[in-house]
């Protein structure tokens, strides 16, 4: 994004931390893995009508569980914040449990939700159901982190959680997504080519990475092999075009695009 669009010392006062999980499932007929798709209501200011993964904002809840957990968890607090706020929005967001130990099922999960759409905080939800966090099943993907928007910047850490053969039911919460699927990360893609979803830049260049593997397993040794650097998109021109573009060698396939037909939510 432009450099000129907002100056430096003001990212961190302008920023929002965020956390996105990939959720994996088997496919049922032998293809690729397939991935919960989410569309949001054309309404929301950022990425209106989109297509994306679940997730959103880290809270002052998820911050005060991190807090309490760090000790034990092994990571740092803001690692651990955007993992219990991915675990957190995946439950409010579609109903289903990730990173999480404890009994589960289906009507289990729906109660749990329902809770945690009453009281909004994670742990009460925890201690009432007798679980506990599993954050190290949460695999770090990627961070993305646009300082030059002018609004709206999101500090959003990407996440994968597996849901083996993914026999769960999965139910929209009718706020911020009107519409929730899955489709391998390649039939994403070429739902966004037909027109049929509308995809933003970075999760076009998500959707490509993955669509390099065909399971979980694949993925997740991949994203641990790769360092998980910071990305901020930038503009570069090319053959007097301007290119939105992030930078090589953090496992992206494609790292741009002409500015006129990227996304930006």
């Amino acid at each position: 994004m432009e450099t000129h669009d907002i100056e430096p010392e003001n990212w961190l006062a302008k920023t929002t931390p965020a956390a996105t999980i990939v959720i994996f499932r088997r496919d049922w007929a032998g293809g690729a893995a397939q991935l919960l798709l989410v569309e949001r209501n054309a309404s929301l200011k950022f990425a209106g009508g989109a297509t994306v993964f679940p997730g959103g904002k880290v809270d002052a809840a998820d911050r005060a569980l991190a807090e309490r957990l760090v000790p034990t968890a092994g990571l740092d607090h803001e690692d651990l914040a955007a993992r219990v706020a991915a675990v957190r929005e995946t439950l409010e967001e579609t109903g289903l449990v990730v990173g999480i130990e404890g009994v589960v099922d289906g009507a289990i999960a729906a109660q749990a939700r329902r809770m945690l759409l009453e009281v909004e905080d994670l742990a009460l939800v925890l201690e009432a159901f007798g679980w506990s966090l599993a954050p190290e099943r949460l695999v770090p993907f990627a961070r993305w982190w646009p300082k030059h928007r002018t609004e709206r910047i999101f500090d959003t850490r990407f996440y994968l959680a597996d849901l083996g053969t993914g026999a769960v039911d999965i139910e929209v919460d009718a706020t911020e997504n009107r519409h929730m699927f899955w489709a391998s990360a390649q039939e994403a893609l070429d739902l966004a080519e037909q027109g049929k979803i509308k995809i933003i830049f970075p999760t076009r260049r998500n959707l490509e990475r993955l669509a390099l593997f065909t399971s979980f397993e694949e993925t997740s040794a991949h994203a641990l092999a790769t360092p998980v650097d910071t990305i901020s998109p930038f503009m570069e021109e090319r053959g007097g075009e301007r290119w939105l573009m992030i930078p090589d060698g953090l496992g992206y396939p494609v790292v741009g695009e002409p500015l006129e037909s990227a996304q930006r939510g």
